[in-house]
């Protein structure tokens, strides 16, 4: 098959395009799928790329977390799935709320022609909806369900501080705190990153390039703070500012670090305002089918940028680097 394969850690150009890489074989459980969307992380394929991820890489690896496709073959003992089935796929090969055990970091991924993964990892696409969305929206979608409904408790009525607005989790945020009644503050680098979490349903936005974070939060809530960050950046001036933006029994929920992941923390102001700090990488099953169901009906919807064959993952991962772009970049193995 057709696959994007990484030999030896280092810059965008250790993306090779090989045109003969072995076709997986969906053993018992598994089912092999062919590739339309894979979606570009800044993480979970920069990161891994780079050789710098948290979690060894055996190499030679595929990165890829998020594919999705239509099955090709079933694994022996499948039933729940059938040949043809438009589906995504879930990077947790076991169970979401557990230890990360994915593809595209402990398995071979989903920049590739073809992949393999358990039945129990992937969710049917609803009619009408296009593979890079549903891709975007699994990816996504569940985990900021599960920050803001799960983690955070999250009612009606609050202020939702949201980072990163426009980006693939921040985007989603916006419109999970919106769709459970909440007023969202979209922040974002650049006026057209803001623009566009607006148009998303963000009630205000903040550049926090040019503005200062922590005054505009108080200045948009009258002094009163947000009682919800979702925060998945992880910079430590952008951190600092953002905590201070937390009004009193405030929470605040992350799941991203690609801003350099080590951050001050006022411990003083923590303890003070009784501020709750949480991660998560969980999700449920639910999560997943609702966020496709909310897609295909137009009420949730998501940024990319733009669609790439394999043949450009370098000058993709080069985009995602550059953090210029509103929206995902998303990889297409049917594209030449």
């Amino acid at each position: 098959m057709k696959a994007v394969v990484i030999r030896e850690f280092g810059p965008p150009e250790v993306l090779h395009l090989e045109r003969d890489f072995p076709d997986p074989t969906a053993a018992p459980g598994e089912v092999t799928i062919a590739v339309h969307a894979v979606s570009v992380n800044r993480t979970l394929d920069l990161a891994v790329r780079a050789g710098t991820y948290v979690a060894p890489i055996r190499l030679p690896h595929i990165p890829g977390v998020d594919p999705s496709g239509v099955i090709r073959a079933l694994g022996e003992g499948v039933t729940e799935r059938h040949i043809g089935e438009r589906v995504v796929t879930l990077p947790w090969r076991t169970r979401p709320q557990g230890p990360l055990d994915a593809l595209g970091i402990q398995h071979l991924g989903g920049y590739a022609e073809l992949v393999r993964v358990p039945a129990k990892a992937t969710a049917p696409i609803p009619d009408g909806l296009d593979f890079a969305t549903a891709t975007v929206v699994a990816r996504h979608a569940p985990q900021a369900f599960n920050l803001l409904r799960d983690r955070a408790q999250l009612k009606s009525g609050e202020w939702v501080l949201v980072m990163g607005a426009a980006g693939g989790l921040g985007s989603a945020g916006v419109q999970v705190a919106k769709l459970l009644g909440a007023r969202v503050i979209a922040a974002a680098g650049a006026p057209a990153r803001v623009a566009a979490a607006l148009g998303l349903g963000a009630d205000y936005g903040i550049d926090y390039v040019r503005q200062e974070l922590t005054a505009e939060v108080l200045r948009i809530t009258d002094g009163h703070g947000v009682n919800v960050v979702f925060e998945n950046i992880a910079d430590p001036l952008l951190f600092a500012q953002a905590f201070r933006a937390i009004a009193r029994h405030g929470r605040l929920v992350t799941a991203g670090s690609h801003g350099g992941g080590t951050v001050p923390l006022d411990v003083q102001r923590l303890y003070l305002y009784q501020i709750a700090v949480m991660g998560s990488i969980g999700f449920t099953e639910f999560d997943v089918a609702f966020a496709l169901k909310e897609a295909a009906a137009g009420r949730l919807r998501v940024l990319i940028d733009r669609v790439l064959p394999l043949a450009q993952a370098a000058e993709a991962h080069r985009l995602v680097a550059s953090r210029a772009l509103s929206g995902k970049v998303v990889l297409d193995p049917t594209l030449e």
